[in-house]
């Protein structure tokens, strides 16, 4: 017998996305720290972030805001913040980038950029 549940429990624990509607709101009046992924469907290297950004999502839940910016839909905020290559994580404190990772890191180097600000 197959449990399909255990599929769909996934896809609640991905990351926030977020759009040029919703940045203002989300990212730069949260009062948490926020990591945002600059993405695109087509991109590769994005394609191997995108699942370690869904894990930092439910680990820091209630803790950080976790979220993801599709470039080909929104690029009003990724033009911006100058982001020229994905995937670009900008790490955000009060409105403000406080941090810029261009390219796939380890999950160590997003999860200690969010810990130096809690």
């Amino acid at each position: 017998m197959c449990n399909s549940n255990k599929y769909k429990t996934k896809k609640k624990n991905m990351a926030l996305a977020i759009t040029d509607a919703t940045f203002d709101e989300v990212v730069l009046k949260s009062d948490k720290p926020v990591v945002v992924d600059f993405w695109a469907a087509w991109c590769g290297p994005c394609r191997m972030v995108g699942p370690v950004i869904d894990e930092i999502h439910s680990e820091y839940e209630g803790k950080a805001v976790v979220g993801k910016v599709d470039v080909d839909a929104n690029q009003e905020f990724a033009a911006k913040y100058g982001v020229r290559n994905i995937p670009t994580v900008l790490i955000f404190q009060n409105g403000e980038v406080v941090g810029r990772q261009v390219g796939v890191a380890p999950k160590k180097t997003y999860t200690d950029a969010i810990d130096a600000l809690l």
